[in-house]
């Protein structure tokens, strides 16, 4: 059984922003997350209740980062991005 899934506003206007092929995967990549929730890694530290899946389009690596409620059965999308800053901009995001 999949998970239900809702997203934050900046997952959504990220996803907004991409270009048609890439916003296709990132529905592909989600359906993945509500069916095998544990596959992502779980972070430590600052970000510890967080996972974070990854792919790779195009050679380019891409991150999805989620909450998990196994309780209500719902994954809450976080953010969407490239490598370069996801973290430090994740922390900033969930700080405010």
């Amino acid at each position: 059984m999949a998970y239900n899934a809702c997203a934050f506003p900046k997952f959504n206007r990220t996803k907004k922003k991409l270009p048609t092929p890439l916003r296709a995967e990132v529905d592909r990549q989600v359906d993945v997350i509500r069916a095998h929730p544990m596959a992502g890694e779980q972070k430590r530290g600052d970000l510890h209740d967080v996972f974070v899946h990854k792919f790779r389009l195009a050679r380019q690596l891409y991150l999805i980062a989620y909450l998990l409620d196994e309780a209500s059965e719902m994954v809450t999308l976080l953010a969407l991005g490239g490598h370069e800053n996801f973290y430090r901009d994740l922390k900033q995001y969930l700080a405010s």
